[in-house]
């Protein structure tokens, strides 16, 4: 199979954002691997964008031109099954489930690689008509693993080194992580460039903050009040301070703005937009959310807020960070309302000290970068003293250069 140059490989990886970023240092590594062969993916619709700029056709097979709008896959297959489930026996439900099977059928597949594990993704893995189907040997839903016809035993313990593991097995190859190859869209790009809050920090040379209040379920929801705290001082030490409000989410951030005495502010964005906006900051604070482990795919560096999710499996991967959890929160996946009670005992004053020392270690890599290339700008800088505790818990103090004007 190595040296089958036109192998035809189906990716089903309907969502969510974070699971869709989890799984693309896998597929780029597969890429790299094998740059002949035909890889297609399966996702729903409102995460096309991770896939694809806006404007591409994605159901055009864009093999023969590949480009930075859609770098790492050839054609896309939106699967709509949120929507089929509010209307399953609607005639348009039944409508479009036959035109994915007949879609997915056509395009005759050598194999089928499973990376979500769950039942409603094996039955669209099988709708393929693929005789070998990859997926986990204990997948997310345990039903699932009798729909793949081949099952793999992972032992990594982040969910990106499983999936890795996951796309060795299609080829036999032996793939490391690699950066994630995500599209760009030149419009998003533009709406960056005209933001004049950007224009006025990269004048001013001023480091760029983006804070993610949301989740996906309030038990992983860190308060807003604290959030604003955070926001206030970050920005009273001159960073510029961005608040993203995601779908639904405008409420929770004013509340962000509000309780920071409005020194932050508000950023409503499409996805494509968060993404072109993401490249452009320096440092990235959020909870387990699909914004922070887009960060982390863009190689920015992120201060994570954890509470009843696991960061061994879903935490930051790739990139220079700082996880913050209480080592007594228990992982749980119950979508509760209230906010666990481990996320309640970080304060604002240990995520400020996360967000300084990873802003400290990055100015000093930059320098000592300079240096070594034999360019070190002979600039004024302020001396700032960091005391505070480490994910570990230890105390430690920290006196050095920090720069917030580098970026």
């Amino acid at each position: 199979m190595r040296k089958q140059v036109q192998y035809r490989l189906l990716v089903v990886r309907l969502g969510a954002m974070g699971d869709i970023l989890h799984a693309l240092p896998a597929i780029t590594a597969l890429r790299k691997a094998h740059p002949t062969w035909k890889i297609d993916w399966a996702v729903e619709p409102r995460w096309l964008p991770l896939l694809s700029a806006e404007g591409d056709n994605p159901a055009r097979d864009q093999s023969e031109t590949r480009s930075e709008t859609r770098p790492l896959v050839d054609q896309i297959h939106q699967v709509p099954t949120k929507v089929w489930a509010k209307r399953p026996f609607h005639r348009e439900t039944w409508a479009e489930f036959g035109a994915l099977r007949e879609s997915l059928r056509a395009r005759k597949y050598d194999g089928v690689l499973d990376l979500q594990g769950a039942i409603r993704s094996a039955l669209v893995a099988r709708m393929a008509g693929c005789r070998r189907i990859i997926g986990e040997s204990a997948p997310r839903e345990s039903p699932a693993r009798w729909l793949f016809s081949e099952r793999v035993k992972t032992i990594g313990k982040h969910v990106i080194e499983q999936d890795v593991e996951l796309a060795s097995a299609v080829a036999g190859d032996l793939l490391s992580p690699m950066a994630a190859a995500l599209p760009v869209d030149f419009a998003a790009e533009e709406w960056c460039d005209r933001l004049e809050i950007l224009k006025t920090a990269h004048w001013k040379a001023l480091p760029i903050v983006l804070v993610h209040p949301g989740a996906g379920w309030g038990a992983k929801r860190w308060p807003a009040q604290r959030y604003g705290i955070v926001v206030e001082e970050l920005s009273q030490r001159g960073a510029v301070v961005l608040v993203n409000a995601g779908p639904g989410e405008a409420g929770l951030a004013e509340s962000v703005v509000t309780s920071a005495n409005h020194d932050g502010t508000v950023i409503v964005s499409t996805l494509p937009q968060l993404i072109a906006l993401t490249r452009r900051v320096s440092l990235v604070i959020g909870g387990d959310t699909g914004p922070l482990h887009l960060a982390c795919a863009l190689g920015k560096p992120v201060v994570g807020i954890y509470g009843p999710t696991d960061p061994a499996r879903n935490g930051p991967y790739g990139t220079r960070f700082q996880v913050l959890r209480n080592p007594e929160s228990q992982q749980d996946h119950t979508r509760r309302e209230q906010p666990e009670a481990g996320l309640l005992t970080i304060t604002p004053e240990d995520v400020v000290q996360a967000a300084a020392e990873l802003m400290l270690a990055d100015r000093q890599e930059r320098l000592q970068r300079q240096t070594q290339q034999g360019r070190l700008a002979d600039s004024e800088s302020k001396s700032r003293v960091i005391r505070g505790k480490v994910k570990e818990g230890k105390p430690i103090e920290i006196e050095g250069t920090v720069d917030w004007g580098a970026q």
